[in-house]
């Protein structure tokens, strides 16, 4: 039996609009560019995408089944910027084939540096999905898959969750094989759902590179790649950003219909079927337990944290932030709350990510700046001023030490 499942995270940031020390206004994110951004890929990717996934669950009676993480951050924009986009997600909940999973409402690192603001942005994104699919999620994806044993034990102390998903790296599997369930190490219940990222990154990355020795990568073949797993593995777990159909793979790749032919080629197979997150956690006990001491994320080679936090920058930058919640949350304001948490979503860090700048490459894909440093002092002039609006407010807290800029 090889199970596939299929999970597409779907997000996009408020990005910040240019802010320098001489502003005082408190609108820090760019509405226009948001908006636009939003419309943009709600028509290269959401909406065709949506309409095809729909098509397909309809053409397999139900055989096709697939599963989503949204962020809240992306949810609001859908209701504000493009709302026939969360109407389309919304028919999918309402096949019975589609599962929505539970992370941080702001697409945070927050598991990093708070522990209680990363519990209460899991209660609020699951506030969210209930309220717009009708879906209590089961199974938890932090966001870019960082995970470690801490993380499972932290979810296991806060209850609701069945499963985790994490990067399949094989620094952490060893001779093991990610098509297998497995279950972290002092934990009652959880289980582990770990990402094929070789098949995975050979739809996101890889489809319509014409120097890779599998180009053009058809259905039939990768059905074939698929059935291989029978007898070696009980699930081929493809997680891969949603844009990667329309915007990362533009439609004249053959992305669509890749997509379009690949669930009939898949199930060609009586041993196969296709199965959400719960599914798989329900379906088959985990087999062993992996050990993860040590972060990983599902980013580049490393598939560590160097993409938000491997410069002094990004550093001083997310714990200036984290600094702040007291204070911000003595405030009770809920705008100044709602303007921190937004700063929390993990492109803001990326953006000053310097590891890649010289190569042009895909990593500064929707990136509004034109260096990491203008990224880095851009973010640094709006956090001086949400810190100006809490001081006066919180005078006993002004002098809250926090990690001192770099020269």
């Amino acid at each position: 039996m090889a199970s596939v499942c299929f999970y597409f995270q779907v997000h996009q940031p408020y990005r910040l609009r240019h802010y320098t020390i001489f502003d005082s206004d408190t609108n820090y994110f760019d509405e226009y560019k948001n908006a636009q951004v939003c419309r943009k890929v709600a028509g290269k990717c959401y909406l065709p995408t949506n309409r095809l996934m729909l098509d397909l669950i309809r053409q397999h009676e139900g055989r096709f089944k697939i599963a989503y993480s949204i962020t809240g951050v992306i949810l609001e924009q859908f209701q504000e910027y493009a709302p026939e986009v969360l109407a389309s997600f919304q028919e999918l909940a309402q096949t019975g084939c589609v599962e929505f999973l539970g992370e941080t409402y702001y697409h945070s690192l927050s598991f990093l540096f708070s522990p209680k603001e990363f519990a209460a942005q899991i209660d609020a994104h699951k506030r969210v999905v209930q309220d717009l699919f009708g879906q209590t999620p089961r199974i938890f994806r932090n966001t870019e898959l960082v995970y470690n044993n801490a993380l499972a034990e932290t979810l296991e102390r806060i209850g609701g969750f069945d499963a985790i998903l994490a990067e399949g790296a094989d620094h952490i599997l060893g001779w093991r094989s990610p098509n297998f369930v497995y279950r972290p190490p002092n934990t009652r219940r959880l289980k582990l759902l770990l990402k094929n990222y070789r098949l995975s990154d050979d739809i996101a990355f890889r489809f319509s590179n014409r120097g890779w020795r599998e180009w053009p990568l058809r259905a039939e073949k990768f059905g074939q790649w698929v059935n291989a797993v029978n007898g070696n593995g009980y699930t081929v777990n493809l997680f891969v950003d949603y844009e990667t159909f329309g915007e990362h793979q533009w439609e004249d790749t053959g992305i669509f219909e890749f997509l379009r032919h690949l669930p009939a080629e898949i199930l060609k197979n009586p041993d196969n079927n296709f199965k959400t997150p719960s599914e798989v956690a329900d379906a088959y006990e985990a087999v062993d337990v992996v050990d993860v001491p040590h972060l990983v994320s599902w980013a580049d080679t490393e598939r560590d944290l160097s993409a938000w936090l491997g410069n002094p920058m990004q550093s001083n930058a997310i714990h200036e932030l984290y600094n702040l919640e007291g204070m911000v949350k003595a405030t009770g304001d809920p705008d100044l709350l709602a303007h921190w948490r937004k700063l929390q979503t993990s492109d803001h860090f990326y953006y000053m990510c310097t590891k890649w700048f010289a190569d042009g490459d895909v990593h500064k894909y929707f990136n509004p700046y034109d260096s990491p440093y203008d990224s880095y002092i851009n973010f640094m002039n709006v956090l001086d001023n949400l810190r100006s609006r809490c001081t006066p407010t919180v005078p006993s807290l002004r002098s809250s030490t926090l990690v001192p800029m770099p020269a």
